[in-house]
């Protein structure tokens, strides 16, 4: 939330899209409690906005994965790191499923890490997932999220001589140690080789403004007209 604006990266928001954010960061109802979700019409909205955060009928949802990857990708681009996004590697499957379901590398960074090529994957979730179980532990939903996607893809990686991160993040814009420890090396780069770019959170500032500037999409669309 302390990101410089800067338009020509996107990097701005309209007094809508933030008051949504800053209600939601800091807990404030934003929905009626109990109405029905104006867009998939299936469920109702909770006060908070956690069913507007996993709702898949809107293309918002897919729209803040791809937005944090696109901004990554950026982000690497200009720090003259070579990569692909959307890259097809030919392995990428849930084991449990088969081939059925292969898909692209989110990001494939070329010669990453000793001469071999790094997939990036991508992931979000709510760090409220489970509050209300027994033994909540807060934290927990991000881990459990990276945790999954390495039992899924980390082995074929490694037998295809590739190396694979888990890139998870949560709606507040917590990111697990992998994901940190990706950033601060491509931070690094980009303090090597971009003259201009002088402070040492631009990496993180850029990610952590993309993740609740895709946020925004889903918690505004479902908005009574009253609040706009």
């Amino acid at each position: 939330m302390s990101a410089v604006p800067i338009e020509c990266l996107g990097q701005c928001m309209s007094a809508v899209e933030y008051r949504a954010i800053l209600k939601y960061r800091l807990m404030i109802p934003l929905f009626p409690a109990d109405d029905l979700c104006p867009v998939c019409r299936k469920c109702c909205l909770d006060s908070f906005g956690e069913h507007a955060v996993h709702c898949k009928e809107l293309p918002g949802f897919k729209y803040r994965h791809d937005l944090v990857r696109d901004v990554l990708y950026d982000v690497l681009k200009r720090a003259g790191i070579s990569a692909k996004k959307e890259a097809p590697v030919n392995f990428l499957t849930d084991p449990l499923e088969g081939r059925s379901t292969l898909r692209p590398a989110d990001i494939l960074v070329f010669g990453w890490e000793g001469g071999k090529h790094a997939c990036v994957d991508l992931t979000a979730v709510s760090p409220l997932v489970g509050l209300r179980d027994h033994g909540f532990v807060a934290g927990q939903a991000i881990t459990k999220a990276e945790a999954g996607k390495v039992s899924k893809h980390e082995k074929a990686c490694i037998e295809n001589q590739h190396v694979f991160i888990p890139f998870a993040f949560d709606t507040f814009g917590a990111l697990t140690p992998d994901a940190v420890r990706f950033l601060k090396r491509v931070q690094q780069v980009v303090s090597s080789n971009t003259a201009h770019v002088k402070g040492h959170n631009f990496v993180f500032s850029r990610i952590g403004f993309a993740i609740q500037k895709g946020l925004t999409a889903q918690l505004v669309a479902r908005l009574p007209a009253i609040s706009l």
